[in-house]
């Protein structure tokens, strides 16, 4: 059996990679402390579940769900937008249930784009972002993210005959890899950016309620006009521990949000309505103290995970915000890919090379902070003594 040519365009995911990796080198017996994925380690909130488990057993959420979304969870959606980032939503046009954050980017790519059509993709950035435009047979366009500039691409730097053909802009800040968080006065300029280029601008809005040390994460959203260009995906994932629920929203342009209705219409069945109302419980105002618990244990983390890479030599910036520190590659090696081999070999350690998120991650590394507290500080021990 032969794939098709579109899956041929791409290389296998990243992250399933590292994580066949990580199961040989276990399978040899090597004690492998896994720092390259982000998926949270302590539980989803005992009031979610307890939502979850509710719902489970109410029959009525065991009929397929609307594509439209249960009114209620539209109306929490609306509710928390307005209360955390003061943007005013529109429950029947600006608001669709998604399955999970992954779901919505890659399939916004086949609502809006055709053969010989552009998106613009943050380099580095998260792999679905060039995946997605590949497979609808359309052509992403890196953006490079420089730390000269704060991690934000340079909207004059991008060519005319580029800005012509360019339907889509995925941007995501604050930022995975790098932790960065939006400049003053970036989302405004974006604004402009589309409007002049009639470009659909796409947020992902996947780390907002992860942050530390006062910061606060505006939705793009709360730029002025930015409804009239763009659509934000929100997920529940890292910010309420709960990836592997699927939990998450399209909102904002409400033309938008029609054309991503329509394909979904003809793709999946919607989102289950028992996650729908977990969904609810994680939204309201009394999960903010378990939000509060998670950044508090991730400030903790990324303190430690920075002092020890201070202490071996690696001039390392602490983020203000995600789970991921991101670092530059130690003198002495070729790639990012060769420094995270030596770690891998020589400490039993996985890191995430930096040239896997695009050209303009060569040169960094990065951790993801989703490792319990005693194996966190074992790996960097492990990194300590391994020296610069």
């Amino acid at each position: 059996m032969r794939p098709s040519k579109r899956l041929e365009r791409i290389p296998p995911y990243a992250f399933a990679q590292l994580e066949r990796k990580i199961a040989a080198k276990r399978a040899a017996g090597v004690d492998v402390i896994s720092l390259g994925i982000g998926d949270p380690d302590r539980p989803t909130p005992a009031l979610i579940v307890e939502a979850m488990q509710e719902a489970v057993s109410e029959p009525g959420t065991h009929q397929y769900p609307s594509n439209r979304g249960r009114e209620d969870f539209r109306g929490a959606v609306r509710d928390f937008y307005e209360r955390r980032f003061d943007v005013k939503l529109d429950p029947e046009r600006e608001i669709i249930p998604a399955i999970g954050a992954k779901e919505a980017i890659f399939n916004l790519n086949l609502a809006f784009l055709d053969p010989g059509d552009y998106a613009l993709a943050a380099d580095p950035g998260y792999p679905v972002y060039t995946g997605g435009p590949w497979l609808a047979g359309a052509e992403p366009v890196l953006m490079a993210l420089e730390p000269e500039r704060g991690f934000v691409p340079d909207l004059e730097a991008i060519d005319e005959d580029v800005r012509r053909r360019t339907k889509l802009m995925y941007l995501n800040y604050p930022n995975n890899p790098t932790g960065a968080v939006v400049p003053e006065g970036f989302f405004a300029r974006v604004v402009e950016f589309a409007q002049e280029n009639e470009i659909l601008v796409v947020h992902d809005n996947a780390y907002s309620e992860i942050t530390f040390d006062g910061y606060r994460a505006p939705s793009f959203l709360a730029t002025p006009g930015a409804k009239d260009v763009a659509v934000e995906v929100f997920s529940l994932s890292k910010g309420y521990n709960m990836t592997g629920w699927r939990c998450a929203v399209l909102v904002g342009n409400a033309e938008a949000c029609e054309t991503y209705w329509r394909l979904k219409t003809n793709i999946d069945s919607g989102l289950f309505e028992a996650v729908q109302l977990a969904g609810v419980a994680a939204l309201s105002p009394d999960a903010d103290a378990d939000v509060a618990s998670t950044n508090a244990l991730y400030r903790r983390r990324r303190d430690l995970v920075c002092e020890a890479l201070k202490g071996i030599g690696v001039d390392v910036k602490p983020p203000r915000s995600t789970i991921y520190v991101w670092a530059p590659v130690p003198e002495g090696f070729a790639s990012s890919a060769a420094y995270c081999e030596h770690v891998l070999e020589q400490a039993g350690v996985v890191l995430s090379p930096g040239a896997i998120y695009g050209p303009a991650g060569e040169g960094w590394f990065r951790i993801s902070l989703t490792t319990p507290d005693d194996r966190l500080l074992e790996a960097v021990q492990r990194l300590g003594a391994l020296g610069g």
